[in-house]
This record gives C-alpha cells, structure tokens and sequence, in this order.
C-alpha cells in the first residue's frame, strides 16, 4: 500500500489554504458592514457554536479515519461498510441533539455570558444550530474518505463550501441589516448574516460529498464482497470504539476552544470592572479575532491539515510495528510543518500592520499589526503541537493530548488573568495566552513522544534552517518594501511585490542551506520540478 501522505496532506493543506484566503476574503467587506460590535458577537457566537460542535461531531473526520485506516490495513472492508453505516446513525443523533440544545439554549447563553455583556448574541446563535447536523454528517463522510487515503473529496467539499459561504454571508449581513436597521440588537443581526452563510456553504460541502459517496459506494460494495475475513464487528464494538476513539479528541479540541470562552468571558469581566462598557468589550473582542486570529488561522490550517493526512499513516506504521517509518514520518511531518511556519511567523511579524492596511484600511490596522508582531509566534507553536498531537493519537496514546490540552489550558487561562489584572495589556493578554497554549502543549507532546517511541528530533534542518532562511527573508522584504515605499506610497503594489520577493529569498535559502534532502523535496507537491529547478540554477546540488 503506497503511502502518499504528504502529498495527500499537502492537498487537504492547499485547499485549507484557500479556503482561508477566501474566507478572509470575504470577511472584510462583512467586518465592514456588520463593524467592530458586530464582529465582536459574531466571534462569541462562533466559540459557542465551535464548542458544540466539538462535542457533538468535530472528532468524527478524525476518529473514523483512524478506525477505518487501521481496518484499511488488515483489509476488512466489510467492516469498513458497517462502521460506516454505525458512525452516520452516531453522528445523526450527536448532531441532531446539540443543534437542538443550541437552538432553544440561546437566550439562555446570551444572558449569562459575561454576565450579559453580549446582547444580541442568542440570534447568530440560532441560525449556527442546523449548522451542526449538516457538519456531523459531513463529518463521516469525510472521515472516510480520509480513511481510505484520499483527501481529494474533503478538499474538494471544503471549497465549495467556502466560495457558498461567502457570497451568502455578504448578502445575508447586509439584508439583514437592512431589514433590521432600526433594532436595537442590530449588530446581533449583522453577525447572523455571517451565520447563515455558514449554514449554507455546509449544506453545499455536505451535498458535494454526499454525491461523491453515491459514486463511490459501488466500489465499496465490491470492496466488501471480495473481503475474505467472514467476522464482522458487531453493532456495540463499533459504537464502543467510536466513543475510545472520539471522546479524547472531543477533550482535547474541548479545551483548546474553551479557552477562547474563557478569553471573552474573563476580558469583559476585568476590563469592566476597569472602566470599559459593553462596546468597548465587543470592539476589543472583534479587534482581536478579526485583527489577529483570523489572520493567523491561514497558516493555522495547514498545520492542522498536515494533522488530519498524517494520523492514518501514522496508525498503519504503528499496526504494522514499522518503528523506522514510523519515525520518517514523524520527522517528515514536523518539517514540513516548519518549513511553511516560520516564514509565516516572520511574514506577519514584519508585515502586520501593512496586510491589514491594505485588507481592513478603514479599521484600526495599527492595533492590529501590534498584536500580530506580539503574537505570530504562535504559528510555529501550533505546527508542532497539532502535528504531535496527531501523532500521540495515532500511537494509542489518546489520553495524553487532552492531558496536555488541560495543563495548557490552567497556564493559558492563570497568565491571562493576571496579565489583565496586574497590567495594562488589555487585549494584548489574549495574545500572550495564544502563545502560551501551544507552546505548553508542544513541549508535553514531545516529551510524551520520546517517551514512547524511539523517535528522536532532529534540530538544524528541521528548526535552524527554517529559522535563519525567514529572518534573512523578513529582512531582504522589509527593506525593499520600505526603500521603495520612500519613492512611491502605494501599500498594495508594494506589500504584494515584498511578499514575492520574500517567497523567493526564502526558498532559494532553504534549498541552499540544505533544509530538506531530495527524497524529501520528491515528496512534496511538484517535487521533481523543485529538484530540476534547483539543480539549474545551482541551487541544489
């Protein structure tokens, strides 16, 4: 069985990628129509409804393709088939019930969250519910797909969804507030026009899979009735594993999203009592998760897409007792991860305030670039955690990522507090607690890795490399931006001819300075081109 992972991951990473350069996109002509009060419900209601989500179905992609990549392995389709079939009815009953405790649970949440500072908040709230039985039976369907070592369907569906949800959240957004325009609770309606795009676009995403699937499921049936193996597991073994194989990765992704509850729920309450009203706590709010969140989700998603494609591979090596391709791919992993962080990290350090002006050159983008240069270290974080993550949880090692999520959260949550407390960092300590987490977790998830397996990081290639290759981009792009904005002021021409000049440096550094070896760069999407190309102009020997 070939194993394609990187690629694989590179393609879900690439469609991810592009699903977040239109979903910030979009969002700035939404931040602009529904404002700072309104971004700021609309990001409460999304921490809400992530958090629901999670328990009910976010696990399920990755549950059911390890449970169907180990059975991959041992070449059970028929029991492929019937956890399949087990983790639909699973995720309809999951995905039914919190949709409905979402729905009526509304005005309840608004009422009590930061003790009612974020009125408007339960209608956003009712228009996500449906949101998440579409996702929990998309959800399987991709984790299926994931299972059986293609992520072409998912990247596929995530896109479609994506293009659907912005065109609708637009209009929504404006219609509503049209219509609404007299309400008190306007911003509440702004942020559901966002909502309702979200709805859509996964009821597009799930009908692209669902129509996959109908193409699909012949060779499956084929697949079954060649299987050999006559046992079967039964109904209550499959229920059973999805529940093992779910409920920490429900925990862990519990923890981490909590933490942005905690975040909002702890600002309003300390900076009220500091003085702020309830618009102050909604613009700081929207300032962060528009201004710095969102833009640091891109970079995000590929580590968490790298995630996704590395766990089945990981969990056929493990059953396979492979130790030494298990360990290829742990470090194959991370370096990829790496090798796309850190000139992200330096990009947004450098760059902050100037990718907000030409994105968002009506708000407050110097605030903005300020909690990017503060704060774009946690990319480099994240890909290590998520990817390590993953491979705990590819390990048999379930337990450990939520134990580490935990341990993370209490540091974040004690650092945030007192920050707020004790200093005058206001928002900046939301920032400074988005480092901390993931650097908390990193750290336990390594140690947890060598402890289990013979796996050993490598550190030059790996962390070096990247590092030095970035600063020396960073360097190179901020000085000809700001030599040739001393000629001519025309941030958008500029800030886009910079980051080509950065994209440039930084790969002929790191293809220079030897960061990946030619069968790792094979691995990679156009590989064998990126080897040619290096062998003539010299770069690669």
């Amino acid at each position: 069985m070939k194993d394609n992972y990187i690629k694989q991951g590179s393609i879900l990473a690439g469609a991810s990628l592009l699903v977040r350069i239109i979903g910030m996109l979009y969002r700035f002509p939404m931040s602009n129509i529904i404002g700072e009060e309104g971004n700021g419900l609309y990001s409460v209601a999304f921490e809400i409804y992530d958090i629901m989500l999670i328990i009910s179905s976010y696990s399920l992609p990755l549950a059911i393709s390890k449970m169907i990549s180990a059975k991959r392995v041992k070449k059970e389709h028929g029991n492929i088939m019937k956890m399949f079939r087990c983790s639909m009815i699973f995720a309809l009953i999951s995905g039914g019930a919190a949709a409905l405790i979402l729905f009526f649970g509304a005005p309840f949440i608004e009422s009590h969250m930061a003790g009612g500072k974020y009125s408007g908040l339960a209608i956003p709230l009712r228009f996500l519910a449906p949101t998440i039985f579409v996702v929990a039976v998309m959800g399987v369907l991709r984790g299926l797909f994931q299972g059986k070592g293609t992520m072409i369907p998912t990247a596929i569906s995530q896109i479609i969804e994506q293009i659907v949800n912005a065109f609708v959240s637009i209009y929504a957004a404006y219609s509503l507030m049209k219509a609404h325009n007299l309400s008190m609770e306007l911003a509440g309606w702004g942020a559901a026009g966002g909502t309702m795009g979200t709805l859509c676009g996964a009821i597009s995403g799930c009908a692209i899979l669902i129509m996959v699937y109908v193409i699909y499921r012949p060779v499956l049936k084929r697949q079954a009735k060649r299987d050999k193996n006559r046992h079967f597991d039964s109904s209550g073994s499959i229920y059973k594993l999805i529940l093992i194989t779910a409920i920490p990765i429900i925990l862990s992704q519990t923890v981490y999203q909590i933490s942005g509850i905690i975040d909002y729920s702890v600002l309003g309450a300390i900076q009220s009592s500091k003085g702020w009203d309830d618009l102050a706590v909604k613009n700081a709010t929207g300032l962060y998760s528009t201004k710095y969140r969102l833009l640091l989700s891109v970079p995000i998603a590929i580590a968490t897409s790298m995630s996704s494609s590395i766990l089945p591979s990981v969990v056929s090596s493990y059953a396979a007792n492979d130790e030494e391709g298990l360990n290829k791919k742990i470090a194959t992993g991370i370096k990829f991860n790496l090798m796309v962080a850190f000139p992200c990290f330096a990009g947004l350090t450098v760059f902050g305030k100037q990718i907000l002006m030409l994105l968002f050159p009506s708000q407050d983008y110097i605030t903005g670039g300020k909690l990017l240069m503060a704060g774009s270290a946690a990319i480099i974080l994240y890909a290590v955690s998520n990817v390590t993550g993953a491979v705990l949880q590819g390990i048999d090692k379930m337990r450990l990522p939520v134990i580490h999520s935990a341990i993370a959260l209490a540091v974040h949550v004690g650092a945030v507090v007192l920050l707020l407390k004790f200093t005058p960092a206001g928002v900046f300590a939301l920032v400074a607690g988005n480092v901390v987490f993931p650097l908390v977790v990193s750290a336990l998830n390594m140690a947890s890795i060598y402890k289990y397996t013979t796996y050993r990081q490598e550190v030059v290639k790996t962390f070096l490399v990247p590092f030095l290759s970035s600063v020396i981009m960073g360097a190179v792009s901020f000085g000809v931006y700001h030599i040739l904005y001393m000629l001519w002021s025309h941030n958008t021409v500029l800030i886009l001819l910079a980051v080509l000049v950065a994209v440039v440096v930084y790969f002929v550094l790191y293809l220079a300075l030897k960061g990946a070896t030619d069968e790792e760069i094979y691995e990679f999407p156009m590989g064998v081109r990126i080897v040619k190309l290096g062998r003539r102009l010299k770069i690669i020997q």
